[in-house]
């Protein structure tokens, strides 16, 4: 008989575990709204129903977590990008391999595996590079850092405005009108709200 839960076909449940796993390590590094942690848990739990009840290749498991563990690793402690390239062809070898058919061989159809890797591979190489760069950049969201550099007004400011300090826009004030393209430097920080003068008045 021709099983009609979708749940049960390997190419689904595989399809459910790349984006329980894509939204997994999502969640960790975007947390907060709590979406990304539900969406991976219920495809999560779907995929694993279908894991259950098909064959499976058990060492694929431990591959596939073999993956995952240095992927975080790679991004909050050892900033290393050999590791995070290594990290993510594992786990794409291991959700690939997860699902068999009988006689052993792959469960999943190949043009579906091969278009999956891609797209999952090139989603977690992008949080990758993005969590290897904001660690590099740690030093640089220290705002007290901010106090006496100098930057670029880009609008006119004066009760409100913005300008370009140590590579980011921010919103800044003054206690006169500076026009556009002026040479700002900042003397004090509210919040994110950042008050500048001319620097020549400070030079």
């Amino acid at each position: 008989t021709i099983n009609m839960n979708p749940l049960l076909d390997p190419n689904v449940a595989y399809l459910l575990l790349v984006i329980g796993v894509v939204l997994g390590i999502l969640a960790l590094f975007s947390p907060g709204t709590g979406i990304l942690e539900i969406g991976a848990l219920f495809t999560l739990f779907l995929s694993g129903y279908g894991a259950v009840n098909l064959d499976i290749n058990a060492w694929a498991i431990g591959v596939l977590l073999l993956g995952i563990v240095p992927f975080i690793f790679a991004i909050r402690k050892a900033r290393n990008w050999p590791l995070l390239v290594a990290s993510i062809i594992v786990i794409i070898f291991g959700s690939v391999f997860l699902f068999r058919t009988e006689n052993g061989s792959p469960a999943v159809n190949f043009w579906l595996a091969l278009v999956t890797s891609l797209v999952s591979g090139g989603i977690l190489w992008f949080i990758g590079r993005k969590g290897l760069e904001a660690i590099s950049m740690d030093k640089d969201f220290d705002l007290s850092r901010l106090i006496g550099q100098v930057g670029v007004a880009r609008t006119q400011i004066f009760t409100e405005g913005t300008v370009y300090v140590r590579g980011e826009e921010w919103s800044a004030f003054s206690v006169q009108p500076i026009q556009s393209g002026t040479k700002v430097r900042v003397i004090e920080r509210n919040g994110l709200m950042l008050k500048v003068e001319p620097a020549e008045q400070i030079s």
